[in-house]
């Protein structure tokens, strides 16, 4: 992985498991949701600041995907390691990996796209180019 890479322990909560004990799948993919949200805040852009500054609705997620290695258990800590693995012109795909200790636990993929309202079509959202500035802070 090249560039900026940020890395966050996540503690394994009761809610976030099923009635196996392990972390029901698609909570996953909320602690990868909030690490990317801190990926950005690691380069300087916290969420809030970011959508005020360059007058965006957000960096909604249009496609993921994962690959579970091993379960994790409440009371487990995790850790997420996430980094941006391509910029293109209005999107960009983060890879998540998950670790337990120092195995590998999860690999995930996302594929966000950069959005501000859409002028022509009120309420609606249009993909925006993303600045050359938040691309710079992952070098």
């Amino acid at each position: 992985m090249a560039g900026l890479s940020n890395r966050r322990a996540v503690a394994i909560e009761w809610g976030d498991c099923d009635p196996a004990g392990i972390v029901y799948y698609p909570r996953y993919f909320v602690m990868f949701d909030n690490a990317t949200v801190a990926l950005f805040a690691a380069a300087g852009l916290p969420k809030a600041q970011m959508v005020r500054d360059f007058d965006i609705v957000g960096i909604p997620m249009v496609d993921t995907r994962a690959r579970f290695l091993i379960p994790s258990r409440w009371g487990e800590t995790i850790e997420i390691e996430s980094t941006v693995a391509t910029w293109k012109r209005s999107s960009f795909d983060v890879e998540h990996r998950v670790w337990k200790g120092d195995q590998l636990a999860i690999e995930a993929w996302e594929t966000r796209v950069w959005v501000a309202h859409d002028a022509d079509a009120p309420g609606g959202i249009k993909s925006r180019p993303i600045p050359d500035a938040v691309k710079a802070r992952f070098a």
